[in-house]
């Protein structure tokens, strides 16, 4: 966790504050309630310490801009579904879907692809979707909350439905079943599971054997962070938007995913918006 906090992220976070003279007097009209769990680097819980790359980000940037961030705590699926109740002001980090569209405005950050994620090994590989569907000898596991848009559920309603699917609360759980050989795969943004594979020592140097398989019915899409519909004000939704905006556009973000992760894994599954 001590990439988040080096001198090189203040520095970028302070220089973006600097160029933001025109949101200065733009301030939040309440605290702002977010929910999070812990999802690679982007999300570090930490007992009652949360921080990672977007927290870090939005606090650093908040404290300029008259806006106070509380970061609480939940599993993942409890999240989405605070999102969904406007009980979560934002959902981050979260891929763009048509179900969260329906409760909240999406602010894309960064370009990013799930994968199926696998250890290294000699099996043959895996092209497509109806090949992982054939392989009925792979076991998988997802993250309970997870959601990459139509064709991954269909996916995952598939792999349910023949019996080869376990959902789990956290990367974490995932990447622990993988160790021991439960199952044999997984389908996420690589950095999130490389992101915990760095930073617990449960898993640690599981990030050097992983296998990233590109699926073309999982293709690119954006991630980012939703304002919620239900529960932020219009004047709270433009100041944050602005904000954000200004964030993606600086490549602060991209900065920090490259500190942390190996230029391999940037390349197959992360690009400016």
């Amino acid at each position: 966790m001590t990439d988040f906090y080096s001198s090189a992220w203040r520095r970028s976070v302070t220089l973006l504050a600097l160029a933001l003279p025109l949101l200065a007097a733009a301030q939040c009209s309440r605290d702002i309630q977010v929910p999070v769990s812990a999802v690679g680097a982007s999300v570090v819980v930490n007992g009652a310490s949360i921080g990672g790359i977007y927290p870090d980000l939005l606090r650093s940037m908040g404290a300029k801009l008259g806006c106070n961030f509380i970061f609480t705590a939940v599993p993942r699926a409890r999240l989405e579904a605070m999102f969904e109740t406007g009980k979560a002001d934002l959902l981050i980090p979260a891929s763009r879907t048509p179900r969260r569209n329906q409760h909240g405005l999406f602010i894309p950050m960064l370009g990013n692809r799930p994968m199926l994620i696998s250890l290294q090994g000699t099996r043959a590989p895996v092209n497509n979707v109806q090949e992982l569907l054939e392989r009925r000898e792979l076991r998988l596991a997802l993250v309970r909350g997870y959601d990459y848009g139509t064709a991954y559920q269909a996916l995952a309603k598939e792999l349910n439905r023949q019996g080869r699917l376990s959902y789990e609360v956290d990367v974490l759980s995932v990447a622990r079943l993988m160790q021991s050989g439960f199952i044999d795969a997984t389908i996420m943004a690589p950095t999130i599971l490389a992101g915990v594979a760095q930073n617990d020592a449960r898993v640690y140097g599981l990030v050097d054997r992983l296998r990233l398989e590109g699926l073309p019915e999982l293709p690119w899409g954006m991630s980012g962070i939703y304002l919620s519909h239900k529960s932020l004000t219009a004047q709270d939704q433009a100041t944050l938007r602005e904000l954000l905006d200004k964030a993606a556009r600086s490549g602060i973000l991209m900065e920090s995913f490259q500190r942390h992760h190996s230029q391999e894994i940037l390349t197959l599954s992360i690009r400016p918006r």
